[in-house]
């Protein structure tokens, strides 16, 4: 018995590459299966596209309290490396040993020993030189 709303088409040409070809599926079955073979082609595009996102994305935060501190130290080295270079030796030195600790405490909120320790190192020997001239 057959349906009169489907009507089997068997004699359309179909691409002999295609795995339907040869079939005797309706219209609407065809369409049905190249809908899913096109929506799984899309979401694997979707998959690729979001890895190389997550992969040229930047991985420190922004917009957070220590994003904050992390540009305002950068500044203030930056600025700290200047006063010094025009002979405003003590702003300078007063400039680059707050930025240092600025970026000791972003290094603790993320865990980054590398730069505790660099800043660290830094802001030592600006203090020693900086006490070594008030004395």
């Amino acid at each position: 018995m057959e349906d009169k709303n489907f009507k089997i088409i068997s004699d359309q040409v179909i691409d002999p590459s295609s795995p339907l070809a040869g079939s005797t599926m309706t219209k609407a079955g065809r369409l049905a299966m190249e809908l899913s073979h096109e929506k799984k082609r899309l979401k694997q595009e979707l998959e690729e596209l979001q890895t190389e996102y997550d992969e040229i994305k930047p991985t420190t935060p922004t917009g957070t309290r220590d994003w904050y501190v992390k540009w305002v130290s950068m500044l203030l080295a930056v600025a700290g490396i200047f006063l010094i270079s025009a002979s405003l030796t003590f702003y300078g030195q007063i400039a680059y040993i707050i930025s240092c600790i600025g970026w000791i405490y972003v290094g603790m909120q993320w865990g980054d020993r590398a730069i505790m320790i660099g800043s660290a190192v830094s802001a030592t020997a600006i203090a020693m030189n900086l006490v070594n001239a008030l004395t």
